[in-house]
């Protein structure tokens, strides 16, 4: 597993696509810069409460969340969260976390995005630098 510390934006993506469709405020929407921690070893994004309050996000039910030390504890899951890193964006649901300063991008958003981890040089990367390349069998 490897853990490396980035910068990501996120915003409510119903923002993001009435700003891109020209319905919604012509100035843009509103991101909010978070450090984030990649977790090769985690599956799921996790964001701060602060980050989820702030930018309204969608309450999407509950789940239940294990811990490193094995302690479980019930989270609510928000949805429509844009996130880009590494020029790459995407859309995706979050668990929220009210004690957490920083976000955690995990596996499924790696994988979405189409991003290498390199643990030895602590950098994450797209796997082509001219799109996500979508793997169909």
């Amino acid at each position: 597993m490897g853990r490396i510390t980035v910068e990501v934006s996120v915003a409510h993506n119903q923002q993001v696509l009435q700003a891109r469709s020209g319905s919604g405020d012509p100035e843009g929407f509103q991101t909010v810069a978070v450090a984030g921690v990649i977790d090769t070893g985690a599956a799921r994004l996790v964001l701060p409460e602060r980050i989820a309050s702030a930018l309204r996000l969608i309450h999407a039910g509950e789940t239940t969340v294990r811990y490193a030390d094995q302690r479980t504890a019930v989270r609510s899951m928000v949805s429509n969260v844009w996130l880009s890193l590494e020029g790459r964006e995407g859309v995706f649901s979050a668990i929220v976390e009210p004690d957490r300063d920083t976000a955690l991008i995990g596996a499924i958003v790696l994988e979405e995005l189409d991003l290498v981890v390199d643990c030895t040089r602590q950098v994450v990367y797209p796997r082509d630098p001219h799109g996500i390349i979508s793997e169909v069998e």
